[in-house]
């Protein structure tokens, strides 16, 4: 378990952090989400040793680790630029932290050839990193962080510069890992689809204080504030209402005549964009199976009580 206790920073008088608190469990993921500046990488780097915070402190199961420098606390880091040494191959790369720890170079290799093997890098542990695509340079990084079996796992927007694809199964991959180790994580994130693909638990943070925390099915159910909307992703957001996806019904009975202004085409269903003669301009996502065109007229039944009205 992993956790931080009442975290005050700031950096040049500006808080990044005011009172926070967070548990992550043995092989659960939590997504801190949030605009730049908001204070989630300063969360990471507070736990990982690389910050001091002003007041507070750092658990590792029942242990305070707040003043452990950041080589004694046993935490696997992930960042966006990966941060792996040019000078050193794959298997190498992935052993660093074993022979620093004092395991033979023989076993450390055998130990990080293992792991490369099951990550399906196996046929590249003697290349350079600088002939890697990203996708294996992030995998590398991943097999460096995790071969200590660390105590917890920090990832910094790791996937962020990967091709949508690829980014996907690596966040399966990382996943799997995690809860092979059963170690706690944390992801930093300013993507909601990346949160919602991988996290247990979310977060949102705005100027270093949690905003609102939930799954990804109760937030967008009902998030607290028109920035927790749109940070989320929602659509159909004003600084007053969110009226979500499943308040809106095709029924022609009694649903409201409702013209078609543009069609998008996504992978799972069409985004239509409508007029509606009380909420302007609207957002309803309908099946691929059900074409509907431009300036087509549609039935849509809105249901008011499942609008989130913000105070």
């Amino acid at each position: 378990m992993l956790s931080w206790r009442h975290i005050h920073k700031q950096f040049a008088g500006k808080s990044v952090a005011k009172d926070l608190n967070l548990q992550v469990n043995d092989g659960e993921l939590i997504a801190v989400l949030g605009e730049s500046g908001s204070g989630k990488s300063t969360l990471l780097n507070i736990a990982a040793g690389l910050v001091r915070p002003d007041q507070g402190s750092v658990w590792i199961d029942d242990n305070d680790v707040t003043q452990l420098p950041a080589e004694q606390r046993r935490l696997g880091l992930m960042f966006q630029d990966y941060a792996l040494l040019p000078h050193l191959n794959v298997w190498q790369n992935v052993a660093f932290g074993l022979r620093m720890h004092g395991v033979r170079k023989a076993q450390a290799r055998q130990q990080a050839c293992e792991l490369l093997d099951e990550i399906g890098l196996a046929d590249v542990s003697q290349r350079r990193i600088q002939v890697l695509s990203g996708g294996e340079r992030q995998r590398v990084a991943l097999a460096r962080a995790l071969i200590l079996r660390p105590q917890g796992l920090l990832l910094d927007e790791p996937f962020s510069a990967l091709d949508t694809t690829l980014r996907g199964s690596l966040q399966q991959l990382t996943l799997s890992l995690i809860r092979q180790q059963n170690c706690p994580a944390v992801l930093v994130t300013h993507s909601p689809q990346e949160a919602f693909a991988m996290a247990n638990w979310i977060c949102l943070l705005y100027q270093g204080q949690w905003v609102q925390q939930g799954t990804a099915a109760e937030l967008l159910a009902r998030p607290v504030s028109a920035w927790a909307a749109r940070l989320l992703g929602c659509d159909n957001v004003t600084d007053e209402y969110y009226i979500p996806q499943t308040a809106m019904q095709y029924d022609t009975e009694h649903g409201t005549q409702v013209q078609v202004r543009a069609v998008n085409p996504t992978v799972r269903n069409f985004d239509v964009q409508l007029q509606h003669p009380k909420y302007g301009l609207l957002h309803w996502w309908l099946p691929l199976t059900q074409p509907v065109n431009v300036g087509d007229w549609l039935p849509l039944n809105i249901n008011h009580e499942q609008i989130v009205l913000f105070a």
